[in-house]
């Protein structure tokens, strides 16, 4: 049997399934290897069908597209001001491009490292070489070859039907969790039998809702009835149906027996799968289950809710933040401006406790002059004082020693206490 060797994008393909590009392959094998033993053939868009998948990419990505992106400027002194100056700072903190926020640009960027292992931004230069615009591009789009001749990284993008090359110059590529340095791992391929599996569960219970008998008991009688016996019953056991005629008294005659039913053991193992695959999904992408509204189990959890988003940032987003943070600097900035500017994520809203929190931290912070009245109500978002700008420290405190004597630190004198004169 004859077999057409696989083109240039097909080989890209196999190489990204972590297969011989220069395999020939039959379409009947191809496809059993994208399929799952579920039976389930499992893409992008049909793993987003499911609520847990769905859920979990919306939260990393939509919380990360909240917080603030900025650029800063390091300072001699060690401090740093946000670089309102530099030409990067309108393209990641006003409009990355002609038709994006710096939100709605974050999320599509997070959105395709989640589901397909990488994001591709476009760099455009004017000219002079000036970058004048960020445009994201659609992953399943891209195919990627090392080139032998110089090792550079060719990046080649499908748009209403027509190729074109990108250079490694003009693209940042921002990968995620991967193992050869290149390419970021298809998530939804790797995790396609778990997501199979909660797809089979989530028709199966279709199918059992649509095709069952769904009854919360059943009568039974000692000899048999005729239609209209069974029709009349029928309309006297509606007296005794929905929530408003809960308590009410049934009287059963000629030796009728009521029989509750619970819910049988298939349904319950059904129930549990699917509760199960939940939490598999949950961990394939590193998000706790309570997150997406799975409340079970959640006893390991932090009990604040500044507990868990911390936790949520530290195992989940922070990763992915720094990721984020290193390539833009190493793709937009340049060695040339490495050592004087930065970007960097705010966090500080994930973190922000409630009110009586937040009062204990503000108040520790003026009392060891780390913050100012000013620096403090920037954070609460109210305007400055008069003579805010001030830092204070508690003075009333004094040696362990010194305790018991008139101890005055600025001349180290002390005298004894009135009272022992």
């Amino acid at each position: 049997m004859s077999t057409k060797k696989p083109g240039r994008f097909a080989q890209a393909a196999l190489r990204f399934l972590g297969l011989d590009g220069h395999l020939s392959l039959e379409p009947e094998l191809l496809r059993a290897l994208l399929a799952t033993s579920s039976g389930k053939h499992v893409t992008v868009d049909s793993a987003l069908q499911l609520s847990a998948v769905f859920s979990c990419v919306s939260l990393i990505s939509e919380t990360v597209s909240t917080l603030p992106l900025k650029i800063y400027q390091r300072k001699a002194d060690g401090s740093r001001d946000v670089a309102v100056k530099h030409p990067l700072y309108n393209l990641l903190c006003r409009s990355p491009n002609y038709e994006m926020t710096p939100s709605r640009f974050m999320l599509m960027i997070v959105a395709s490292i989640c589901l397909w292992g990488n994001s591709y931004i476009e760099i455009i230069r004017s000219a002079s070489g000036r970058i004048i615009s960020l445009n994201p591009l659609l992953p399943q789009n891209m195919v990627v070859i090392r080139n032998k001749t110089n090792g550079m990284l060719k990046y080649t993008y499908t748009e209403s039907g027509v190729n074109r090359e990108i250079t490694e110059k003009n693209m940042m590529h921002i990968r995620g969790f991967g193992i050869d340095g290149v390419m970021g791992l298809f998530k939804v391929q790797k995790a396609r039998e778990t997501i199979g599996a909660a797809q089979a569960a989530e028709e199966a219970a279709a199918k059992f809702f649509e095709n069952g008998l769904q009854t919360s008991g059943l009568l039974s009688a000692q000899g048999k009835l005729t239609p209209d016996q069974r029709e009349s019953l029928r309309e006297n056991m509606t007296k005794f149906m929905g929530s408003k005629n809960a308590g009410k008294m049934m009287v059963l005659e000629n030796g009728m027996e009521y029989h509750g039913i619970t819910m049988n053991p298939e349904a319950a193992q059904m129930l549990e799968t699917r509760t199960f695959e939940i939490e598999e999904i949950c961990r394939w992408f590193r998000v706790p289950p309570f997150m997406v509204g799975h409340l079970d189990k959640q006893s390991s959890w932090a009990s604040s809710t500044e507990g868990m988003n911390m936790q949520f940032l530290t195992n989940t987003l922070r990763p992915l933040l720094v990721n984020i943070e290193q390539e833009i600097a190493r793709c937009l900035i340049g060695a040339a401006e490495f050592e004087t500017y930065y970007v960097e994520f705010s966090v500080e809203g994930l973190l922000r406790a409630d009110s009586k929190g937040r009062a204990e931290y503000y108040a520790s912070a003026l009392d060891h002059g780390w913050y100012n009245r000013n620096e403090v109500r920037r954070k609460e978002n109210e305007a400055p004082i008069p003579g805010g700008d001030i830092y204070t420290i508690q003075s009333a405190l004094i040696p362990l020693d010194k305790v018991g004597t008139n101890y005055k630190g600025d001349n180290n004198e002390q005298t004894k206490p009135a009272a022992s004169r």
